[in-house]
């Protein structure tokens, strides 16, 4: 079992001396729940605004390197009262998470793969020096948040429930140091596409490799806060350009990393001629995002083109699209699901990229067995059902 610790955490529990501090994990059977006695009313999910509305309960679990983890509570939603030298308020010590519950064409609610985002904040935690959890109980107290808050999974299979898990050091000092206390807390937010042109309508990106996502030896691999919040200036300077999201590129050969908030796909007939989809490596940059790993693991189900984890620079990009080898290009994450990209602005020049003349078929495929399973028209153990 996973221990909650400042001890270096290994994949099955913690490695320290023992002279160090272990305190156990928090545990589901302890959860108290005192939910909200009034309650707000449910939008409409053809208007939602992504991320905008919540629910009325949360979950929260406090940590302190004196006690361990206190007993888990559901529990109104409210603000939270932190001390004004809160470590993730000056220094950026948190995290997060983003998965999805899902009301199904048979009523049932179900969450999607949600053990590889237990997976991911665990390694996050770690990361960022925040006490570990036990990834069960975590899940565990999630199921039952997203159980008390039912009512408030959309009844639309075009909208879902987005579950934001966030971990965040509390620690009242200005020392720059791992946090003695820390917070986790979870919200639900019900959601409808995530980008305003709709669910499937392509994008159009800016590339400049002026700024940088992640870099090697960084924590573009972890969801921290910190990865984010240094993302909104380059975004808005390609909003000024006329363009939706940024195109991350890296190193001096200017390497595809990521699109927005989102994992890179490029569909294509590659240097030997073969059809591929392929996709960056996880090498440190890139987030091991789930959808990705979904996508990666249908596509070799499938065994109709070849599969890599390999890199792609904007050269062989851009001599790719002159010899009309790129047949789709689309970004993927828990948002948006699969998102197409018609356009990328390149060293002042717009680059056409032709997903949507052809079809497109690939992503739309992804798309469609994707929502497939979770919204419950067919049947996989990929989701967990809460209800």
């Amino acid at each position: 079992m996973m221990k909650g610790c400042q001890n270096e955490c290994i994949a099955g529990g913690c490695a320290g001396g023992a002279t160090k501090q272990v305190t156990e994990s928090f545990k589901a059977a302890d959860l108290i729940i005192n939910p909200a006695t009034t309650f707000k009313d449910k939008p409409d999910p053809s208007g939602l605004v992504f991320g905008t509305v919540f629910t009325d309960n949360m979950l929260t679990v406090e940590w302190s390197l004196a006690s361990g983890w206190e007993k888990p509570q559901i529990k109104p939603l409210e603000n939270l009262s932190l001390h004004p030298a809160s470590s993730a308020l000056h220094y950026a010590v948190e995290l997060f998470e983003g998965m999805k519950a899902y009301r199904g064409v048979d009523d049932k609610i179900r969450l999607f793969r949600p053990m590889l985002n237990m997976d991911r904040m665990l390694r996050s935690a770690v990361r960022a020096t925040l006490p570990c959890f036990d990834k069960e109980e975590l899940l565990e107290c999630i199921r039952k948040l997203v159980e008390v808050e039912k009512d408030w999974v959309p009844h639309s299979t075009s909208a879902s429930l987005y579950i934001r898990p966030t971990l965040i050091g509390t620690e009242p000092s200005l020392g720059v140091k791992k946090p003695t206390k820390a917070l986790l807390y979870v919200i639900l937010s019900p959601v409808g596409p995530y980008f305003a042109s709709g669910s499937f309508n392509p994008i159009s990106l800016w590339a400049d490799p002026k700024y940088v996502r992640a870099w090697k030896g960084g924590t573009g691999d972890c969801k921290l806060g910190g990865n984010y919040g240094s993302s909104i200036y380059a975004q808005r300077e390609a909003v000024e350009l006329g363009c939706q999201q940024v195109l991350w590129l890296y190193g001096e050969d200017h390497q595809i990393t990521e699109v927005g908030t989102m994992n890179l796909f490029l569909y294509w007939e590659n240097e030997d001629g073969e059809k591929e989809l392929a996709t960056p490596p996880l090498d440190g940059l890139i987030l091991p995002g789930v959808t990705r790993q979904s996508i990666l693991e249908l596509a070799h189900q499938w065994g109709e083109f070849k599969v890599s984890e390999r890199y792609i620079t904007m050269s062989d990009l851009t001599a790719a699209l002159e010899e009309n080898r790129v047949k789709e290009m689309f970004g993927a994450g828990t948002a948006c699901v699969v998102c197409p990209i018609s356009k990328i602005l390149y060293k002042g020049k717009n680059l056409h990229v032709p997903t949507m003349e052809n079809g497109p078929q690939l992503a739309t495929r992804f798309l469609n067995q994707l929502t497939d399973i979770q919204y419950g028209r067919e049947d996989s153990e990929w989701t967990l059902l809460v209800s």
